[in-house]
């Protein structure tokens, strides 16, 4: 900047000589010093940038969707839910019928409804029976089934909670729309069966939402279970009541986040350097630990997907780095406007207008895609309730209520004097 000012003056000076003559001086002297102050301004930018220590992007969740013949089982990050997932289905007659003896859900299969969030309320608010069939060694027989919320997938990630605070690590919500689009499919009627009949096939008919069904999908995210054994013999620690065990991450890779899964009364805390994981814990004697790996995602290793790959990552800006940091937040719309521009999720949407109300009934969309944390908040005396508009800078698909929902629910992990619901303009 400062260059162009001084050559646009030079062009400025009509004295053919006395530009030229000043010409050379400012080349010869000014403008390396200005190089050289500009370079050491960009260091000294980027020392202050990376003195900001951003472990929090080695904890971000990555998540998919794939079919069950789709999954690499030696993908380099992502990696399914449950690990059965891939595994071949089959139904036993006997638990069927004895679940069905007994009055408890007698569940056939999952499915994965392709549809936004409001479909699925409508279709779980009002149970609707529906026609299906088994093929069994002994013939056909028609049956009715039933649909429930599939809640496997949400108790994974309350486990992943509970883990991050053991390990002293502050939890973001889990930007994962597929997993509250499953289904479990439950017997409402059959007829007598023999316990030693073989069901082979099992089909059924969800009318007009048969265009959403989708069978054998397996939920991702990147996240992987290992086993580590500890770098020698535990020694006492400095407390001189437990026991440093250090693992180290040189064989599963040190760029990656690592949390230890665990009994909460294993660990005292836990301490991180760039190779090696330090428990500090009662335990005196050497053994395995189970880690749960929090792969990097690199896109060139990301392969061929059938559906979008999203997460809870931060876009990479100082402030963000600051906030979190210092762990601190303001009350103020700028501060509500700066947490959801702070997510890339955030980039296909915009928020246009706040309300705060008097009532305390919901007034827009509040899907509860963390009721762990949700039975907490709502011990709260809500005073008001916040309403956050937006719009969709592109046309919305069946994720973009989910996408919604995670941002809100972030909102609302920061201003719990609120009952923080949002909506689409």
């Amino acid at each position: 900047m400062l260059k162009e000012l001084m050559f646009e003056r030079l062009r400025k000076i009509e004295d053919l000589e006395q530009r030229q003559l000043l010409k050379d001086i400012v080349s010869g002297v000014f403008v390396n010093l200005i190089d050289y102050q500009e370079d050491m301004n960009r260091k000294l930018e980027e020392r202050i940038f990376n003195e900001m220590d951003d472990i929090e992007n080695k904890y971000d969740i990555y998540a998919t969707l794939l079919p069950r013949e789709d999954v690499d089982p030696i993908h380099d990050c992502l990696f399914p839910i449950c690990p059965t997932d891939v595994e071949e289905k089959k139904i036993y007659t006997d638990k069927l019928l004895g679940s069905i003896k007994k009055h408890e859900p007698a569940m056939l299969m999952t499915i994965f409804l392709a549809c936004n969030s409001d479909v699925i309320q409508h279709l779980l608010a009002q149970p609707r029976i529906f026609r299906g069939s088994l093929k069994t060694s002994e013939g056909q027989v028609e049956i009715q089934v039933g649909l429930i919320k599939n809640n496997l997938y949400v108790k994974e990630i309350e486990k992943l909670y509970s883990i991050f605070q053991i390990n002293g690590l502050p939890w973001k919500t889990i930007n994962h729309p597929f997993v509250h689009k499953f289904l479990d499919v439950i017997v409402v009627d059959c007829p007598p069966l023999h316990e030693d009949v073989e069901i082979e096939e099992v089909t059924i008919d969800l009318e007009e939402y048969e265009q959403y069904k989708r069978l054998n999908m397996v939920p991702l995210w990147n996240i992987q279970p290992h086993v580590v054994k500890n770098s020698g013999f535990p020694f006492p620690a400095i407390d001189r009541v437990n026991f440093e065990h250090v693992l180290s991450l040189r064989k599963t890779g040190n760029q990656h986040g690592y949390v230890i899964d665990t009994e909460e009364e294993n660990v005292r805390y836990v301490k991180r350097s760039d190779h090696e994981l330090t428990i500090v814990s009662p335990l005196e004697q050497s053994g395995e630990w189970r880690l749960l790996k929090i792969a990097k995602v690199e896109q060139e290793h990301i392969g061929k997907l059938n559906f979008a790959l999203v997460s809870n990552s931060r876009n990479d800006y100082f402030m963000h780095k600051l906030s979190y940091k210092n762990n601190q937040n303001v009350s103020t719309k700028g501060e509500i406007i700066r947490l959801i521009n702070s997510f890339e999720a955030a980039d296909m949407l915009e928020l246009v207008k706040i309300d705060v109300f008097e009532e305390h009934e919901p007034i827009g969309s509040r899907n509860l895609i963390q009721p762990f944390l949700m039975d907490r908040q709502e011990g709260n005396n809500y005073k008001k309730t916040m309403l956050l508009q937006f719009i969709s800078k592109q046309d919305r698909d069946f994720i973009a209520n989910d996408v919604l929902s995670f941002l809100i629910a972030e909102i609302q992990r920061h201003f719990m004097e609120y009952k923080c619901v949002g909506k689409w303009l």
